[in-house]
């Protein structure tokens, strides 16, 4: 059975459930619900969700674990040396699944009986033109193993789909009975119900620390893979970066990181002023009329794409400070070769950075109560010595978390540093020099056609996992200078 309709089946168990449950729980207190001790929505809904969700989280459960156990048993059946030198397992697996998935493709529209399939290696010439029929390419270099390969897999998956549809429909119909026999008017229901919900909301908040414990440990292996083939010593001190792919490869991360914290810095100089300032004003300067205004129109650069901020980064403000300090400019000094540096990209992204500051430093100092601008004004104050001395301590630790939001996005960018600063990594002060980050160079050493077994492609998790654990060190010190401060003001 196709998982969509499964999955629809065990609504509709459920909604059954809930119509029995509630029918029962009536008719065990004779029609009068005031002797039931929870409402009858209660007993519905216990047995509604005790069919549906343990079921349900199976059926999940299933369809990730099925495709990792299927591959790793049918990755085992290639012996090692069957796969080609210029190839990976990778590579080959990735050819059994298409071969798999044409197949079923070709028994789903009839061109391809399952027998047909099922003997593929002996009926291949003619399997191969029926296919091409139907616009299935087969490919004329699949090897015999692969096409056992693929039988094999596509017979694994047939088997383990019957077998999850038979549990997961037992289940539902197992947790349906069982709920539905307990149900009587003295049944806790509301208690059961509500504490099942509570286990939802519990789950949907750990949802958030596992992705994050899932994204650290996918990177902590490849990087632990990475170290073992790469000398830690030349990643973290060493002063070169160029990745070769044949071998001889220096893959220092300070020239990354470098480029990364002087434009993070610049953009963070354009961004955390202009942000900071519209935000005072809108908040306690502009009327109603120019904050209904100017907020909107503000927060519309939070949504323009980042490649936009990168055309215009390579379009016009790379050509505007290339036309004011390359050769023959304004000043008549050659001061910047081309359009793309590091100015270009810290301005632009700056201009991206604007609303994320100032939206979130305008919320939070709206949020500073008015009886406090009130008792200063009442003393005397002037609205900018109230807004100086009053509303930004107050506002202050909230003011950190925005620039902090500001930098992490900053840290993070990749498209407008791949079309306003350029790719070379290295050490300079200039910043009409261009210079790369280290997001870039994750992206540059994950596309193409890479091997993952070698250091030069590795090395994107352990820049990966380095960018990780840097802005999490940031994000900690700013807590504790956060809460330094505040233990100061109040």
């Amino acid at each position: 059975m196709p998982t969509l309709w499964l999955v629809i089946a065990l609504l509709a168990l459920s909604a059954l459930g809930f119509v029995l449950g509630r029918q029962r729980a009536m008719q065990s207190a004779g029609g009068d619900t005031r002797a039931l001790h929870s409402l009858p929505i209660y007993y519905g809904l216990n047995v509604g969700l005790t069919a549906l969700l343990p079921a349900l989280a199976v059926l999940l459960v299933w369809l990730f674990a099925q495709p990792m156990f299927i591959e790793n048993q049918i990755s085992d059946m290639i012996p090692a040396e069957l796969i080609p030198e210029n190839s990976t397992r990778d590579l080959v697996m990735s050819d059994v699944r298409r071969v798999a998935a044409g197949l079923d493709l070709a028994v789903e529209q009839g061109a391809l009986t399952e027998t047909a399939a099922a003997n593929l290696r002996a009926e291949l010439t003619d399997v191969r033109a029926r296919l091409g029929e139907i616009g299935v390419a087969l490919g004329s270099d699949v090897r015999p193993e692969v096409l056992d390969a693929a039988q094999e897999y596509r017979k694994m998956t047939a088997t383990g789909n019957t077998v999850m549809t038979i549990v997961v429909a037992l289940l539902a119909l197992g947790g349906l009975a069982v709920s539905y026999a307990r149900t009587h008017k003295d049944y806790r229901a509301r208690n059961v119900v509500e504490q099942g919900v509570l286990a939802l909301l519990i789950l949907a908040a750990s949802l958030a620390i596992l992705t994050t414990v899932g994204i650290v440990l996918s990177m902590l292996f490849e990087t632990m893979n990475f170290f073992s083939l790469h000398q830690w010593v030349d990643f973290f001190f060493g002063t070169t970066w160029a990745p070769n792919f044949r071998g001889d490869s220096e893959l220092s991360i300070l020239p990354l990181l470098w480029g990364t914290l002087y434009i993070s810095f610049i953009a963070l100089l354009v961004a955390v002023p202009v942000g900071l300032f519209a935000a005072i004003y809108l908040s306690e300067y502009a009327s109603n009329t120019t904050r209904s205004i100017a907020k909107p129109l503000l927060e519309i650069l939070a949504g323009i794409p980042t490649i936009v901020y990168g055309l215009f980064a390579l379009l016009t403000v790379g050509p505007l400070l290339a036309g004011m300090f390359a050769k023959g400019g304004l000043l008549g000094v050659e001061w910047m070769a081309g359009a793309t540096s590091v100015l270009t990209a810290g301005v632009v992204m700056g201009i991206m950075l604007i609303p994320f500051v100032s939206s979130l430093s305008d919320d939070i100092i709206n949020a500073v109560p008015q009886t406090m601008r009130d008792g200063s004004l009442g003393l005397g104050a002037t609205r900018s010595e109230t807004v100086r001395q009053v509303v930004l301590p107050a506002a202050l630790p909230g003011i950190v978390g925005a620039v902090l939001l500001a930098a992490s996005r900053a840290i993070g960018e990749t498209m407008i540093v791949v079309m306003g600063a350029g790719a070379i990594a290295k050490f300079s002060l200039n910043p009409l020099e261009s210079m790369t980050t280290i997001t870039t160079r994750i992206v540059s050493q994950l596309t193409g056609d890479t091997d993952f077994a070698s250091p030069e492609t590795l090395v994107a998790f352990a820049l990966g996992l380095t960018l990780f654990v840097l802005t999490l060190g940031l994000n900690v010190l700013a807590l504790y200078i956060v809460r330094k401060y505040r233990e100061q003001y109040e």
